[in-house]
C-alpha cells in the first residue's frame, strides 16, 4: 500500500508542476480563444488533483503544495505563444511517456483507471497545443456566423482599479 501512495503522491506532484506550468503559460498567451484553452486546461488539472489527492487522502497519505514558476518563453508576441505551446505539447508527450509504463504495472484497477483517465486528459492537451501551433483559434469551438471570429485579447492583469 505504501509503494501505491508513493507513486499517487509523486503522480500529483509532478501533474501540479504541469498545473503551475500552464498558469504561468497562460499569461503569456494573450489571444483571446487560445487564453481561453489554457484556462480550460487548467480547470481539467484542477479536478484531476482533487481526484488525485481524494485518493492519497484514503491512503492516509497528504499532498504537497509548490510555487508557480517563472515562466518566460523566448520571443514576443506571437512568438512568445508559439515557443509556449511547443513546451506544452513536448512536455505533455513526456509526461505520458513517462508514466503510461508505470501505470500499466500497477495492481490497484481503480487507481491505474483514474491516472488513465489523466493520461487521456494529457494528450487531449497535447492536441490543443498541437493545433495552436497551426494556426487553430477554434480549439474549444466555432463561432456562429453572426457573432463572427474573436480578435481581442486578454488583459495582462485580471483586475483593473
Amino acid at each position: 500500500m505504501s509503494d501505491l501512495l508513493a507513486l499517487l503522491q509523486e503522480f500529483h506532484r509532478e501533474k501540479l508542476a504541469a498545473l503551475l506550468q500552464h498558469q504561468a503559460g497562460a499569461r503569456l498567451v494573450d489571444q483571446y480563444d487560445l487564453n481561453n484553452t489554457y484556462q480550460y486546461i487548467v480547470n481539467r488539472e484542477e479536478t484531476q488533483l482533487s481526484w488525485v489527492a481524494a485518493a492519497i487522502a484514503e491512503l492516509g497519505g497528504t499532498t504537497a503544495d509548490a510555487a508557480e514558476p517563472d515562466r518566460s518563453a523566448g520571443g514576443n508576441g506571437r512568438g512568445t505563444a508559439r515557443a509556449v505551446f511547443e513546451e506544452d505539447a513536448s512536455e505533455a508527450q513526456a509526461f505520458v511517456d513517462r508514466w503510461r509504463p508505470r501505470i500499466d504495472g500497477m495492481a490497484n484497477a481503480r487507481h491505474a483507471k483514474m491516472l488513465r483517465v489523466i493520461l487521456g486528459e494529457v494528450l487531449e492537451q497535447k492536441r490543443f497545443f498541437e493545433q495552436a501551433l497551426a494556426g487553430r483559434t477554434d480549439l474549444l469551438g466555432r463561432r456562429g456566423e453572426a457573432v463572427g471570429p474573436a480578435h481581442g485579447e486578454v488583459l495582462p492583469s485580471r483586475w483593473i482599479e
